[in-house]
């Protein structure tokens, strides 16, 4: 741990020039390389360039030309940005969550379940309430990943691999118990959660067909904890200390064990907030597949974000706009939607290598006097 990072980690400090440059310089520079490469992808499969110009028009018009955009876009951004808080808080803790999939899966069953069961209550108690199950269902099931790892030292990516498998077939097996399938129906799905335990729509006086939800508000509180707990609180220096140099933070009397277990269970509780969001904001029940890969794409927003709750608001808005602009995209151009696959894995590429970036885009950073 240099001298720099730990005066950081006693002050507080959560950002300075270079994080910035991190943070955002480097991320910048990320997305305009992979739109620039998407481009040679499609000139590469014979598309011409009226076609690509078109294709990153409609991509564009699609997340933030219209109120139906925007509202898209923040639909699809809200439960990214709360699991990619939940695996940017890990990260800093010196844990690689791979599992934030299947704690989404059991967050946001668990959502439903609290929300068809309880459906007499107000929905000033059963709203949260059904929040609150999805949340601490998330943080239990994270918390085997974290008590393996401090108990037997278990690497939490091979046991949260696992725990996304064991979610997936956990998910067939409830839908399939008759207190959770919907009556009358033969086919994998749950009953819907009745209107007190739904997340309200914000714009539905202005059109009934916009899906924003109050789940951004959500958001935004989590964002605000996320933040303070890092950078504000002793657990968060704890968290911090423990990622940045392992054996210095037991040395200084932090507990290792306590910390991976924690780190994981608030991780698990903001990825089963997301799944909660999903099903209580969007869907209104629970099928098979219903988290459709939103805790992968978390991974790559946690990393985009550079593992800063700005940084993931951030990104997960960008990721947010490229889903919703994708359909656009595909049904203005013609232009197939995997190529938003591609442009994603390719921004994940460069943020894994700053220092390409920084070759490529030398006059974009500051340098030191006497050297780069």
């Amino acid at each position: 741990m240099t001298d720099r990072t730990m005066q950081n980690l006693l002050q507080g400090k959560a950002i300075g020039r270079t994080e910035i440059e991190d943070m955002v310089v480097v991320p910048l520079f990320a997305v305009i390389m992979a739109l620039l490469l998407g481009a040679l992808t499609m000139l590469a499969t014979n598309i011409d360039l009226s076609t690509i110009g078109r294709s990153y028009i409609a991509l564009l018009d699609g997340s933030v030309g219209s109120l139906n955009a925007i509202s898209e876009t923040l639909t699809a951004a809200a439960p990214l940005i709360l699991a990619g808080l939940g695996l940017a808080l890990g990260f800093r803790a010196g844990l690689f969550n791979i599992g934030a999939e299947g704690q989404i899966v059991v967050g946001g069953l668990a959502a439903v379940v609290t929300g068809f069961s309880f459906a007499a209550l107000p929905s000033f108690v059963l709203l949260p309430m059904s929040l609150f199950a999805g949340a601490v269902a998330g943080a239990l099931y994270a918390s085997i990943a974290g008590w393996l790892r401090a108990a037997t030292g278990a690497h939490e990516v091979i046991s949260t691999i696992m725990l996304n498998l064991i979610s997936f077939r956990l998910l067939d097996y409830m839908l399939s118990l008759p207190f959770v399938q919907k009556e009358g129906r033969a086919d994998p799905i749950s009953k819907s959660v009745p209107d007190a335990a739904e997340l309200p729509r914000l714009l539905s006086a202005v059109d009934p067909n916009l899906r924003v939800h109050a789940g951004v508000f959500v958001v935004m509180i989590m964002v605000v904890v996320v933040y303070w707990l890092l950078f504000r609180s002793k657990l968060g220096f704890e968290f911090r200390a423990s990622g940045e140099n392992p054996k210095a933070a037991r040395f200084a009397g932090i507990h290792s064990g306590v910390i991976i277990v924690a780190a994981m269970a608030v991780a698990g509780a903001l990825a089963g907030l997301a799944g909660a969001n999903q099903v209580l904001g969007v869907l209104g029940r629970a099928t098979p597949g219903f988290s459709a890969g939103i805790g992968f794409d978390a991974i790559a927003v946690a990393l985009l974000g550079r593992s800063h709750p700005v940084g993931v608001v951030f990104a997960g808005l960008l990721f947010g706009a490229l889903e919703a602009g994708g359909r656009q995209m595909q049904v203005d151009a013609g232009v197939s939607i995997d190529l938003i696959g591609i442009i994603q894995a390719l921004i994940i590429v460069f943020i894994a290598a700053p220092l390409l970036v920084r070759a490529i885009f030398p006059w974009g950073f500051r340098h030191k006097k006497g050297g780069a």
